[in-house]
C-alpha cells in the first residue's frame, strides 16, 4: 500500500473526530457549525481521494 493510499484513511479518522468535537461541544451548549463543517469536508476529501486512486490506479 503506497502512502497515498494510506493517507486517505487520515480523513475518515478526522472526520470522526471533528463530530466527536461537534458532540462535545453542543453538549456545552457551543456552536457546532464549523466542527461539522470540518467533519463534512473530511468525508469529502475522504472519497474524492479514494475515487482519485481509483481512476488512476487503472
Amino acid at each position: 500500500m503506497s502512502f497515498l493510499k494510506i493517507f486517505q484513511y487520515v480523513y475518515i479518522i478526522f472526520a470522526a473526530f471533528f463530530i466527536y468535537d461537534a458532540f462535545v461541544k453542543y453538549q456545552n451548549n457551543e456552536s457546532v457549525t464549523m466542527s461539522l463543517l470540518l467533519a463534512a469536508a473530511a468525508v469529502f476529501m475522504f472519497f474524492f481521494r479514494r475515487r482519485f486512486n481509483n481512476k488512476y490506479g487503472k
